[in-house]
């Protein structure tokens, strides 16, 4: 792993930085699941980016879509505007963020206010892109052991 400057923009070395839980360590809040994504993003690490989503949508996720927008795109930077922590058991966050890139010769940027969720010590992406057949009184896909609409509902 490099010492390169982290992708995320902290200005840490990606070995003090991302690169830690891109090799396995837990995540320990929600923005830092955030900006260690888009590190991913920037460094074509997919299987990642695979890991770090709720586990209940891991499987539908397109993972060529993901390789070819992750490989194909030169990563411009990251901004953080907002991290909101909602506690609770499991806990809920929000992270709000700038991403910019450059792909086919023309740069972009993406604003979002990305859901996620803490279980057994890990935090997860909630990808509000795939869909979850799951009903009211279905089980959490979270893995909390509470309800759907006592737990995860309000960010899907």
């Amino acid at each position: 792993m490099s010492n390169a400057a982290c992708p995320c923009g902290s200005s840490l070395p990606l070995t003090g930085c991302c690169g830690l839980y891109h090799l396995g360590a837990a995540a320990p809040s929600a923005e830092a699941l955030m900006r260690s994504r888009y590190s991913a993003y920037a460094l074509g690490l997919v299987d990642y980016l695979v890991h770090s989503t709720l586990p209940a949508q891991q499987k539908n996720l397109d993972q060529t879509a993901i390789r070819a927008w992750s490989l194909n795109s030169t990563w411009l930077g990251l901004e953080v505007e907002h991290a909101e922590l909602i506690e609770g058991e499991p806990q809920h966050a929000y992270v709000t963020f700038i991403a910019r890139w450059l792909d086919d010769g023309a740069e972009h940027s993406h604003r979002e206010r990305s859901a996620f969720v803490r279980n057994n010590g890990n935090w997860f992406f909630i990808d509000p892109t795939v869909e979850l057949k799951t009903g009211r009184n279905d089980p959490c896909p979270c893995m909390s052991a509470l309800k759907f609409k006592k737990c995860c509902a309000a960010y899907f």
